[in-house]
């Protein structure tokens, strides 16, 4: 698995799991001040997932309808230690049947809530005509409705 963290995500927590073996790119490495639009491009030319304390690519992903990548993760608190968001990850990692791949993650400390954004990634059109050409076309395959 493959994660890009943005600028904002501690370093501490890159280090930490780099150490365990994961493939993470770091924002503040080889690109600081990139916008968040750039940054999302280069998860989506990466193959990789966000890691983030930013509310925006919600906004650049489902209305702006930019392509999406193939999965993001937005913390949504302050983390007590700069180690905490990694340790929330690799829980996160533990849990079956979670999916980061085609997932919109929000992670809060006391809940996990789950978006889809497989469907944003298929199509080039606004959502809603994506889905009534879905419903009507008899030849696409059920696989591409990744929930």
């Amino acid at each position: 698995m493959r994660f890009l963290a943005n600028e904002n995500f501690p370093r501490t927590s890159v280090i930490y799991l780099r150490s365990i073996g994961y493939d993470v790119a770091y924002g503040s490495e080889d690109a600081p001040g990139a916008e968040d639009s750039e940054v999302l491009t280069r998860a989506v030319v990466e193959g990789r997932i966000i890691l983030t304390f930013d509310r925006d690519y919600g906004e650049l992903i489902y209305r702006r309808r930019m392509r999406s990548p193939p999965g993001v993760i937005y913390f949504r608190y302050i983390p007590a230690t700069p180690e905490e968001p990694a340790e929330d990850l690799l829980r996160l990692l533990r849990f079956e049947g979670i999916s980061l791949e085609g997932s919109f993650i929000v992670l809060e400390r006391t809940q996990l809530r789950r978006a889809p954004i497989a469907l944003i990634m298929f199509c080039d059109r606004p959502l809603g005509s994506a889905l009534r050409a879905m419903a009507q076309s008899a030849r696409l395959r059920r696989s591409h409705l990744v929930v």
